[in-house]
C-alpha cells in the first residue's frame, strides 16, 4: 500500500523544502501533490493559511507501520520502566533458582567470529542513524572474535553523544538489536564516538572511587544520579573489591540512581573488652 505524509510551509516551495529536509531527499527525488497553495491573508495575518503538499514516501527508505511499531517497542524496552540490561534483583534470582540451575548444566557456546553480513548490517544501520542526526559522520568497523566495535568519526560529536551519552546509548542498543535479530550467533556490539567510551569509563571509575571515599569518611550513603545500566555496571565493577562499601541501583526505568553504602565496622574490640 502506498504511504504518504503531509508537509506544510509558508508557501509551496517552503513546504517542499521541509519535506526534503525531513526525508533526506532532493527535490528531484520527491514525489508530491499540492493540496493547498496557501493564502497570504490580510496584511499577512488575518486569514493566512499555510501551503500543504502530500508526499509519497519511498518504500525502500521509510519503514512500514509494523516496523515503526517494532522500533517504538525497542526504544520503550531501552528506556522504559523495564529493561533486560538491568542487573537482576536478589528476589527475582531466588524465584528463578530452579530454571537457572538447569541452564547451567549446559556448556556455554564457544565464541564465533563476527560474520561479514553482521558487520555490513550494523555499519549500514548505524551510518543511517548518524546521517539523520548530523552531516559528515563516517562509520568504521573493527572485530575481535564475537565482538564488533563500530566507531563514528566526524560530524557533530556533541549531538551524536547526547546528554550524558544518552543518544550514544540509544544508537548502540538499536544497532545491537538490528544485528542480533538476524545473526545466528550472539554478537557483542559496542558503539564508540571518537574514543568517548574509554574516556567515559575512566571518568566513571574516578567518580566511583571519589564517592566511595566520601561514603567511608562520612559514614553515610553517597548517591550518583541518572545513570544508564552500562554506566552503573562500570561503577559496580570498579568497587566490587572494596570491602568497606557496597553498591546498589535504586529507582525505576533505564536511568537509575546508584547508591554507595558504607559497610558497618566490626565490633570485635568491644566484645574483647566485655570478656575482660
Amino acid at each position: 500500500m502506498e504511504q504518504t505524509q503531509e508537509f506544510s510551509g509558508k508557501d509551496v516551495d517552503i513546504a517542499i523544502k521541509n519535506a526534503c529536509v525531513a526525508l533526506t531527499l532532493s527535490k528531484d527525488e520527491l514525489e508530491y501533490k499540492i493540496i493547498s497553495e496557501g493564502a497570504s491573508g490580510i496584511f499577512g495575518i488575518v486569514g493566512r493559511r499555510d501551503a500543504k503538499i502530500k508526499v509519497v514516501l519511498p518504500d525502500n527508505d521509510i519503514a512500514s507501520e509494523t516496523e515503526l511499531e517494532g522500533i517504538k517497542s525497542i526504544v520503550d524496552e531501552a528506556f522504559g520502566e523495564e529493561t533486560r540490561l538491568e542487573e537482576p534483583k536478589k528476589e527475582e534470582s531466588k524465584k528463578e533458582e530452579s530454571p537457572i540451575k538447569e541452564v547451567k548444566s549446559f556448556e556455554a557456546p564457544e565464541p564465533v567470529d563476527v560474520s561479514e553480513d553482521s558487520i555490513a548490517l550494523g555499519s549500514e544501520a548505524l551510518q543511517r542513524m548518524a546521517d539523520l542526526i548530523t552531516d559528515d559522520a563516517k562509520v568504521s568497523a573493527q572485530t575481535q572474535t564475537d565482538r564488533l566495535t563500530l566507531s563514528i568519526e566526524g560530524g557533530n560529536t556533541g549531538i551524536l553523544i547526547g546528554r550524558k551519552g544518552q543518544t550514544l546509548d540509544a544508537m548502540q542498543f538499536l544497532t545491537d538489536k538490528i544485528i542480533n535479530r538476524k545473526s545466528e550467533a550472539r554478537v557483542r556490539v559496542k558503539v564508540d564516538i571518537e574514543g568517548y567510551m574509554e574516556t567515559r569509563k575512566s571518568n566513571l571509575r574516578h567518580l566511583a572511587y571519589k564517592m566511595a571515599d566520601k561514603a567511608k569518611k562520612t559514614g553515610r550513603p553517597a548517591t550518583i544520579n541518572q545513570m544508564s545500566a552500562q554506566d552503573r555496571r562500570i561503577v559496580h565493577l570498579a568497587l566490587k573489591d572494596d570491602n568497606k562499601v557496597r553498591t546498589q541501583s535504586m529507582g525505576d526505568g533505564y536511568y537509575r540512581r546508584l547508591v554507595i553504602f558504607p559497610k558497618k565496622k566490626n565490633s570485635f574490640r568491644g566484645k574483647r573488652r566485655l570478656r575482660r
